[in-house]
Order: structure tokens, then sequence, then C-alpha cells
């Protein structure tokens, strides 16, 4: 005996729900496999410990692209609906207990959009819960755990091959010939650089040059970038001891090096970029310098 189907309202309104959160999760999960190291950095800001802010960001990125794709799939709707909750029900959770430390702070949670930590943030996740909810209670009863497992095989390649693909690129990146330091053009074309993009304002970036401040540079000059207000740098400068000359040069650097949050720092050698920093606690970044030669 066939089940009954649902009424033709019912299926219509399910594939409304279902088209609106693919869109949502598939835009998120996608942007975070092509730019992991971005989202890291975004992810290591939501209070991510920065070990686990790049297997976080992967991981992030598979499960939203699995939920969008199995969600817009009517045979896998139901499945599809059930982690898009799940992972909505994680959000709340974590944004809920972490609520005092990250209110008015951008959840960075969806691409091209701005969602500030607050009640109207758990308000809209409520909204895409409802979303879920009607998607797969008006869908038919989900079906083929070995297809959706392929689907799944694929995203991980996927998300793997795209960050493979990222990372052959550093080393590959020439950095500009000259760069504006004090007004004057400032020549990086030869010889050892640290570029440290900061926020004269910001605490963690304090501490990350009060740390550097410490190293022995071996032939190595640090440039100082910040990424706001600017006119603070000579007193950021002075107060962490870090010895540096000071670029103006914020807008076009950013767009070379994918720099996605401060503190941010790479390694230059003779014109090229040798390697990306964006942890900036624990044993780094001294142990990717003493790696590259740039301290002892």
């Amino acid at each position: 005996m066939r089940p009954l189907e649902s009424p033709a309202w019912q299926r219509r309104v399910s594939w409304v729900a279902a088209i609106l959160l693919a869109a949502l999760f598939l835009a998120s999960g996608v942007w975070k496999i092509a730019y992991t190291e971005e989202w890291a950095a975004r992810i290591h800001e939501m209070l991510v410990p920065a070990s686990l802010s790049l297997p976080a960001a992967l991981a992030f990125g598979i499960v939203e692209t699995l939920a969008g794709v199995l969600i817009l799939v009517p045979r896998f709707r139901r499945w599809g609906a059930a982690l898009t909750g799940l992972l909505l029900l994680f959000f709340c959770a974590y944004f809920a207990l972490h609520y005092q430390a990250l209110r008015g702070d951008d959840c960075a949670c969806f691409p091209w959009v701005k969602r500030v930590v607050g009640p109207q943030f758990f308000v809209e996740d409520g909204l895409m819960l409802v979303l879920a909810a009607i998607a797969g209670r008006w869908a038919r009863p989900s079906g083929g755990l070995r297809s959706a497992s392929v689907i799944l095989g694929a995203v991980i390649v996927f998300a793997f091959v795209s960050y493979g693909v990222a990372a052959a690129r550093h080393g590959a990146t020439r950095a500009p010939v000259t760069i504006t330091v004090d007004g004057r053009p400032y020549s990086i074309a030869r010889g050892r650089f640290f570029l440290f993009f900061f926020n004269p304002e910001c605490t963690h970036c304090l501490d990350a040059a009060k740390q550097m401040a410490q190293f022995h540079w071996h032939d190595t000059t640090v440039v100082a970038i910040p990424v706001d207000v600017p006119e603070y740098s000579p007193q950021f400068l002075a107060e962490s001891g870090l010895k540096a000359v000071v670029s103006s040069d914020f807008d076009r650097l950013k767009a070379v090096f994918g720099y996605a949050g401060y503190p941010f720092g790479v390694a230059i050698e003779d014109g090229r970029e040798r390697a990306p920093v964006r942890r900036f606690e624990d044993a780094e970044p001294a142990s990717t310098l003493k790696q590259l030669g740039f301290i002892d």
C-alpha cells in the first residue's frame, strides 16, 4: 500500500524552506572551505583556541556544506533538516555560553552578512530552526545512506583539495617591490621582513608584540601595519617594546597576502612570501619563525 502524500501546498512550503536554508548553509560552508585560513582567524576571535581554529573551520565548512546539499535533495531532506537543526542549536548554545564576552561582535556565521551577537541573533536562529522543522516535517522519509555517504566523501575531498591548493600558494606570492614607510617608498625586495598586521587598541595584538619584542631577530626587519587608528602606532610600539618600522599600506597589502583579521603576520624573504602567521599564542609565532630562520 502506497503511503499517502502530503498535500501539494505542504510540499511547496517544504521546498521554499529547504531552498532558503540550503542557500544559507551552502554559502557559509563553501566559503569556509574556500577560505579556511581566513575563517580560522575569525573563529579564533570567537574564543576558539588557536590550535583548534583551523580544524574547526574545516569541520564546520564540511558539515554546513553537507547539510545544505542534503536538505536540497528531497530523498535526503529530513536528514538535512535534522543536521541544520543540530548546527543551529549548537551555535545558539555556544553563543549563549559566551554571550557576555561576545556580545556586540560579528558572529561571522555567514559570508556577506553581518550578524551581531545579541538578542536578535537568537531570534534569527530560532526562525531558521522553524524553517528546518517545516522542511523536514513536510518531506518524505529519508533513505539511501550509501548515497548520502558518497556525498559526504565528495565534500570532504573538495575541502581538503581546496585547502591543499591554498596552502600550495604560500611561497609563490610575490610581495610588492616597495611599500610606504613614513610617507616614503621602502624596498622589501631583498632580505627578510616580517609584516605584522595589528590594531593599536587590540590587547591580543599588544601581547603578541610584547612577545615578539623578546625575540632575537636574525637580519629581519619587522614592518608594523596598523589596520585601524594608525595615529596610535608609535604609542603601541613604545608600550610593547617592539622595534619596527610602520607602513601605511594596509589596504594594499591585505589584498596581496589574504589578511583576515588581526593579529596577522607574513614572513617575506627576497620579495616572496615564506609563510603566513595567524597564531600568536603558546609556541607561536616563535616556532614558525625559528623554522624559517627569521629568529635565533
